[in-house]
């Protein structure tokens, strides 16, 4: 069994929270998780289990009677639960009574973020990281790092098609036990028609069911785009009033996000779009049928997935991280863009830029030096991750880092 980083700040939530919800994609991890917190004492009840859902469904306040504390898996599926939940846990209101499971974004739900606000923390999972993949023991401190100025160089870098046989792979746990990329593939298409045949009717009644598959096909085609629904939706012939909603139902099945733009009142030329991305690179490449052949003979496919693999690494060392740190990404009307902005709780700034090249220039970081410019004293640094083996500085506060820095 894999560590999970993430489960030291699910036990400290359960020990002052009343409600600690486990939210992320189906197939992450989250159950087995929630068991292992669970541990044979605490009752553990799995909603995809159609006796416990017709039950929950049909009497939520006579299910949650008498339960003293209780994990309630896939609690999406019976959102009728919440309210209960909520009128047992003020009633009774020790720590750590309800812990959920949720492969949908509940919080995006008013009825439910107006029912749990004050009494629910939550915790996302997403897909497998890198350093928990290698078995390690110690939480991997890249972004911390990242705002001390501080680096190592990779004891075993990855670089060339070991890294790229790792970016295709994602880090769905499931997939990762499958023997070579067209089997995994094939879990990962087999999952997105599993999620579209139940998990959208769980959290959306839509008119139009069988487009979903054919939009997530055509978002694959934009990840790491600007965000534009028109010209989403127009191969579909919907409009971008419809487009914008069946994408945000793919969003609060956290199989997509998006990055909001940056922005500072001493910039007036910048893009206000948000930046539409995958959270799994496994899942992506899936999407667009890129395999190692395709990628021997055309690297241009790598550029999308290398940065929607370190996007996932970054919201997943976040994750587990002590301070709380916000992205975004960075474009001006020149078109000087940054991959990735990281901002920390006190208003500091790492730019992140991602390149699927050995080779780095000083060009490369043009679009890092208008940030720094634009921000001042609270830019801290700007990195270019790339297919590289060592850290090469390219300037104050830039330099060039390892791809597996992320989790050296």
């Amino acid at each position: 069994m894999y560590p999970r980083f993430v489960e030291r700040r699910i036990r400290e939530a359960l020990a002052d929270t009343r409600v600690v919800l486990i939210c992320g994609p189906r197939q992450s991890g989250k159950t087995t998780l929630a068991r292992r917190i669970a541990n044979d004492i605490i009752p553990f009840i799995t909603l995809d289990d159609a006796i416990a859902l017709d039950a929950a469904s049909t009497d939520p306040v006579g299910f949650v009677r008498g339960l003293d504390r209780a994990v309630i898996d896939e609690v999406q599926r019976a959102p009728g639960l919440i309210l209960a939940i909520k009128n047992t846990v003020d009633a009774d209101p020790r720590p750590g009574r309800f812990l959920l499971t949720g492969s949908a974004d509940l919080m995006t739900l008013p009825r439910v973020a107006d029912s749990l606000a004050g009494r629910m923390g939550i915790v996302r999972l997403l897909p497998l990281a890198q350093a928990e993949l290698r078995g390690g023991t110690a939480r991997p401190s890249f972004i911390d790092m990242a705002f001390e100025g501080e680096f190592r160089t990779p004891a075993a870098p990855m670089v060339g098609d070991e890294l790229v046989e790792t970016v295709l792979a994602g880090g769905y746990p499931e997939a990762l036990t499958r023997s070579g990329w067209r089997r995994r593939q094939d879990w990962h298409l087999d999952y997105i028609e599993a999620i579209m045949q139940r998990d959208v009717r769980d959290i959306a009644r839509i008119g139009q069911l069988a487009a979903m598959p054919r939009l997530l096909r055509v978002l694959a085609e934009y990840s790491g785009q600007l965000v534009n629904y028109s010209g989403f939706g127009a191969p579909l012939g919907m409009n971008h009033v419809t487009t914008r909603k069946y994408a945000g139902i793919l969003e609060n099945l956290f199989l997509v996000c998006t990055l909001s733009p940056w922005y500072t009142n001493t910039l007036k030329r910048l893009t206000r779009s948000p930046k539409l991305h995958f959270l799994d690179s496994g899942l992506l490449a899936a999407l667009r049928g890129i395999t190692p052949d395709r990628l021997r003979r055309d690297r241009t496919s790598l550029g999308p997935l290398l940065e929607t693999f370190v996007l996932g690494e970054l919201l997943k060392l976040a994750g587990w991280a002590d301070d709380r740190y916000s992205f975004s990404h960075f474009r001006d009307k020149e078109r000087n863009e940054v991959d990735i902005v990281i901002e920390d709780g006190m208003g500091r700034i790492v730019g992140v830029e991602v390149k699927a090249s050995a080779t780095v220039t000083s060009g490369d970081f043009s679009g890092l030096r208008r940030l720094a410019g634009a921000i001042g004293e609270r830019f801290v640094l700007g990195l270019v991750l790339h297919d590289g083996e060592r850290p090469v500085p390219f300037g104050e506060c830039m330099i060039a880092m390892p791809v597996s820095a992320l989790w050296s």
